[in-house]
């Protein structure tokens, strides 16, 4: 007889961890390190947990693709768990774009929820261009190509993000505060 592996342990509280989402230039990192700090939970910003071959591929304007990011959702879903198994509430910055990198978050436990940034192409075009980062504003069209948009199912809040840091946090904040939608 084979002997099984124990389950892991439950988290002592329930704990929340808030996926803040959206392409390249859609205030991701800002309203998540906004959320965070309001909220008095931990943060991570996504992008720094690339592996550097990626930061290489997107700053020589090459996109990347599933194969390459799959280290890095990797290593955002072990952060997400941690933070679920010790009962600790946080928010990270994370493009998320198609629905099988959330459903990879999702797996990392109970209470992950996300925010999704909706932003005209136009208005993500001129941020990216008067901003250092090393994603370029080439990839643009490659991640608007990628993303899918979270569906009703997800239960993700959806927030217009085109107004001002201020209008967009109190608008996330109400939804997060509000009713949770049922994910599928």
């Amino acid at each position: 007889m084979t002997p099984t592996a124990p389950a892991p342990p439950k988290a002592t509280t329930a704990a929340t961890v808030v996926v803040v989402m959206g392409v390249s230039g859609s205030g991701k990192s800002t309203l998540a390190t906004r959320l965070a700090s309001g909220l008095g939970w931990d943060f991570l910003e996504g992008d720094l947990l690339h592996p550097a071959a990626n930061v290489a591929k997107m700053q020589a304007g090459t996109p990347l693709d599933d194969a390459d990011r799959q280290p890095w959702l990797q290593a955002i879903a072990a952060w997400i768990a941690e933070h679920l198994h010790a009962g600790r509430n946080g928010v990270v910055a994370c493009s998320a774009l198609r629905r099988v990198y959330r459903d990879r978050l999702r797996d990392a436990g109970p209470g992950v929820r996300f925010v999704y940034l909706q932003v005209s192409r136009a208005v993500l075009y001129q941020r990216l261009r008067h901003r250092h980062h090393f994603m370029p504003a080439s990839l643009l069209d490659s991640q608007l190509a990628t993303l899918e948009e979270p569906g009703a199912d997800e239960g993700a809040v959806c927030v217009a993000a085109a107004g001002t840091l201020e209008a967009t946090l109190a608008q996330a904040r109400r939804a997060l505060d509000g009713p949770r939608p049922p994910a599928q």
